[in-house]
């Protein structure tokens, strides 16, 4: 089964039926990830933090907002 195959039987559920499939499926991909070890756990979020250090710095998708950093946000209220 395909992704196109699977969005399309997902369209044939409820919206209360489709969250539950996605609810389960999330579940289900987080604790693979988390069983490889892939994920950090409880206590090392610095060292996740860490590790996208360079990421959050450099990256331009994810420093595309900083441009905004010396706007007075607070002012216009």
């Amino acid at each position: 089964m395909n992704k196109a195959h699977i969005l399309k039987a997902l369209t044939q559920l409820s919206p209360a039926e489709r969250l539950a499939v996605i609810e389960e499926a999330l579940h289900q991909l987080r604790q693979e990830i988390v069983d490889r070890g892939a994920l950090p756990q409880a206590g090392s979020l610095q060292e996740a933090a860490q590790a996208l250090r360079e990421d959050y710095l450099n990256d331009p998708e994810l420093t595309a907002f900083t441009s905004l950093d010396s706007e007075a946000w607070d002012e216009t209220r």
